[in-house]
């Protein structure tokens, strides 16, 4: 029997995400997706590439099934749970930045490539965010190991899609459309997070990481490019990659510089580690809405039910 799967704040585009990637998941049944702001519509209205593929209407009350997706806005999930505590007692994947540090709450922080255990015996997961995402696994291999020896540089370069479904002037057609500007310098919300992670392995570590986003002409991608001072050779840092990541699923390292097109539309991460002038350079490249949001968080949910971290999530890149 199929677990029983619903979708809370279902009318963004990662819940859109979402169901394309549930509806034909073979272990699990959508029966539920909730939107105040569509209520009544059917869910093909409003995600129009399942035309054909579901007949679900968003609801308008919140009501609990097996596994609850909460696709909400930031600070909108810790706000549903305190009025609907009953989802507590199922299982919860949150997508929101509500619940991904530490603090007064049972949640898992749902990076597999680091917790897999912890989240297979999970039942409250926090999905991690987007550049978030692509940072740690650039980075992680090196902070297990020890051989960061300086303050570490990021910049990063996220689509359009990163900025959510609701109008704003930098999502905006026209204005992204052959530009590109920084935002959140020094000062992104996904540094906390990648903090805590980092310091979950090496707690003495106090480099500073200094992060710097754009906004890029294009819907979905994100690259990030790490760099800081080490010891180690070219090959020597490889292998530290290649020993940290040597059975990921999705995570892979790579000899060659990675584009963003080669993991548009696929849960994969690549990376490429080198050595240049005494500075390591991880380059690292995602899907921002799929390994950075939905395909990670199906990915937690097939931990958490037992079953191959794949399943669901042979998807492709296109080459053009």
């Amino acid at each position: 029997m199929k677990t029983k799967v619903g979708i809370i704040g279902g009318a963004g585009y990662t819940a859109g995400e979402l169901l394309r990637l549930l509806v034909n998941h073979p272990s699990v049944e959508v029966v539920y997706v909730q939107s105040a702001s569509q209520a009544g519509k059917k869910v093909s209205e409003v995600h129009q590439d399942l035309i054909g593929e579901t007949q679900l209407e968003f609801q308008l009350e919140v009501k609990a099934c097996e596994i609850n997706f909460l696709c909400k806005g930031h600070g909108a999930s810790k706000d549903l749970l305190e009025r609907h505590p009953e989802l507590l007692d199922y299982n919860v994947i949150d997508l929101s930045q509500d619940f991904r540090l530490k603090g007064d709450h049972s949640f898992v922080y749902g990076l597999p490539e680091k917790n897999t255990a912890h989240i297979q015996s999970a039942h409250l997961i926090a999905n991690p965010g987007c550049f978030a995402t692509s940072i740690q696994l650039a980075l992680l291999p090196s902070v297990k190991k020890g051989v960061i020896n300086s303050d570490i540089h990021v910049s990063g370069i996220t689509g359009s899609t990163g900025a959510g479904q609701s109008f704003s002037t930098t999502s905006h057609y026209s204005w992204r459309h052959g530009n590109a500007s920084v935002y959140k310098a020094l000062n992104h919300q996904h540094l906390l997070e990648i903090g805590e992670t980092v310091l979950s392995y090496d707690s003495s570590f106090d480099f500073h990481i200094n992060f710097i986003p754009y906004r890029g002409a294009f819907t979905r991608g994100i690259i990030t490019t790490s760099y800081f001072d080490t010891e180690l050779t070219d090959d020597d840092l490889r292998d530290v990659y290649n020993e940290f990541y040597p059975i990921a699923p999705f995570t892979h390292v790579v000899e060659t510089n990675p584009d963003v097109k080669q993991v548009v539309n696929t849960n994969k991460c690549l990376v490429f580690p080198q050595v240049i002038n005494g500075k390591a350079v991880v380059v690292s490249v995602i899907d921002n809405l799929l390994k950075g949001a939905v395909g990670q968080a199906v990915q937690n949910m097939n931990l958490l039910l037992g079953i191959d971290e794949k399943t669901g999530l042979q998807l492709k890149s296109t080459a053009f």
